[in-house]
């Protein structure tokens, strides 16, 4: 078989591009961006709790109109501690390893909200931990769900 020499180009391609989050989603990161603080909404039928807001309460199809206001504290409700590599979307760079991804239950929400954890002991994670938010500095947040660093485990 010949051996083919290929031809190797690197090239930075700038696609910019902007997409709508929603009434919901834009009120909940201005408030992430510019006060700290995790917003959701409350169906006023069934009373449940959804991180992010939603337009539709799923069990009725009636519109959660309230805004409330979580604590950044809540519950590991399960995790993954991730062994292998991939390419992060936000760096463009090889994501450390290990990292944790969990799915947090904050205190008065009946949702899941997925996010990083910043612990990968095992015998720290545990389904009923207490995490809590850890956020980006002042000045540093942009309005985006990773204003959010991650959670930590809280002893």
């Amino acid at each position: 078989m010949e051996k083919v020499e290929l031809i190797h180009l690197r090239q930075d391609v700038d696609l910019p591009y902007h997409w709508a989050a929603g009434r919901y989603g834009s009120m909940m990161l201005r408030a992430l961006r510019d006060r700290k603080v995790i917003l959701g909404n409350r169906c006023p039928q069934c009373n449940k709790v959804y991180v992010p807001p939603r337009v539709v309460c799923g069990p009725c199809f009636v519109q959660p109109s309230e805004v409330v206001e979580l604590s950044p504290a809540g519950i590991l409700a399960g995790y993954s501690v991730v062994n292998y590599p991939f390419i992060d979307p936000e760096t463009g760079q090889k994501r450390p390893v290990p990292y944790t991804y969990a799915y947090i239950k904050l205190d008065g929400c009946d949702n899941y909200l997925s996010h990083l954890v910043d612990e990968t002991d095992p015998s720290r994670l545990y389904p009923g931990v207490r995490v809590e938010a850890v956020f980006r500095p002042d000045g540093e947040r942009v309005g985006r769900l990773q204003d959010i660093l991650h959670f930590r485990v809280v002893d």
